[in-house]
């Protein structure tokens, strides 16, 4: 199967949904620009014009209160954020509306709009243009939340968001951009809440998010030639949640490490520690783990990046650490 990067999978799924369906189309700031999204649109104005390609002012909650409308209106919008800080502005729309419709309205009114929402960490860009706020959007009712971490599910839940008929947040992340990976030309979807195990391990389980997946296949890489054996898996989705899969892993290896690069109190690592305590505490040889980022807004000095952002060596020290704990009796 031939290689293509996490922005090429991005583009394709984009010119392929708008080619086969005139209801979806994309606005937000920059969408017609390849440096402000990574040539993740590359060719979609020259295509499908300025209609279906709408390239906005900055004006977050407007543009935001025009995607909500046009979704209860029976259109398939897709908001871009370039920049998730910058979604903040647009909280109102998307948590008091977008999210709230379908429930006040007794399930009669259904809001698809798929929320493309771009991480951009590190280049020295600190706290106002790093931000993941991924834990805060799983905290509201009535949205869903994905994470891809390769191009061949960048591709295929993407899709699947643009024809789930809630609002569902599609968080990506520019650090994977440049990553390849194996997939298929023809449109296909990937399942929401659905989580997958890339690599099989025997002494720990790392649940993980986004780019911290690539670090945790390198810290089970390393630890491999120590003789430990880590369990991968790729979460994809934080709501809906692989409860079943994340539980029956950790239940075998009796370890958890969460890798998620969102900040650490009442993050996302949280929560899955939460759900693995509740229902599997008898199985659990060691407390469960989070590697995250810290509770500091993302500092500007490229040497206060390097410690600030967690990589595959954290994983690893983590690993080692409910290894250590376990052969201790704590």
């Amino acid at each position: 199967m031939r290689e293509i990067t996490f922005a090429e999978a991005t583009n394709e799924v984009l010119h392929q949904l708008m080619e086969g369906d005139e209801s979806v189309f994309l606005i937000g700031q920059g969408v017609t620009s390849p440096w402000y999204v990574g040539r993740t649109t590359v060719g979609l104005i020259q295509r499908f014009g300025p209609k279906r390609v709408i390239d906005t002012p900055v004006s977050e909650n407007a543009v935001a209160g025009t995607a909500v409308g046009a979704a209860l209106a029976g259109l398939r919008p897709i908001l871009a954020f370039p920049r998730m800080d910058f979604m903040y502005y647009a909280m109102d729309q998307i948590v008091n509306h977008a999210a709230s419709w379908h429930y006040m309205f007794g399930g009669q009114a259904h809001v698809p709009l798929t929320i493309w929402a771009m991480i951009n960490r590190g280049g020295e860009q600190a706290a106002q243009h790093s931000q993941a706020i991924q834990s805060m959007l799983m905290h509201v009712p009535g949205l869903k939340v994905v994470m891809p971490s390769t191009p061949a599910d960048a591709k295929g839940l993407l899709r699947a968001c643009v024809y789930d008929n809630n609002p569902v947040v599609y968080v990506d992340d520019r650090w994977l951009y440049q990553t390849s990976g194996e997939v298929p030309e023809e449109p296909y979807s990937v399942p929401l809440g659905r989580a997958v195990v890339r690599r099989a391990g025997a002494d720990a389980t790392v649940a993980a998010l986004s780019y911290m997946v690539d670090e945790s296949l390198r810290a089970a890489g390393c630890l491999a030639e120590e003789g430990i054996s880590l369990e991968v898996i790729d979460l994809r989705s934080l709501k809906p949640l692989d409860v079943d899969l994340l539980v029956a892993s950790t239940a075998r290896t009796g370890r958890l490490v969460v890798a998620d690069g969102g900040w650490r109190t009442a993050g996302a690592a949280a929560e899955l520690a939460a759900r693995v305590t509740e229902l599997a505490f008898d199985s659990l040889k060691a407390p469960v783990a989070r590697v995250t980022l810290p509770d500091a807004p993302a500092p500007a000095s490229s040497s206060l990046e390097e410690a600030y952002y967690p990589r595959a060596r954290d994983i690893a020290q983590a690993a080692r650490r409910l290894l250590d704990a376990g052969r201790d009796g704590v």
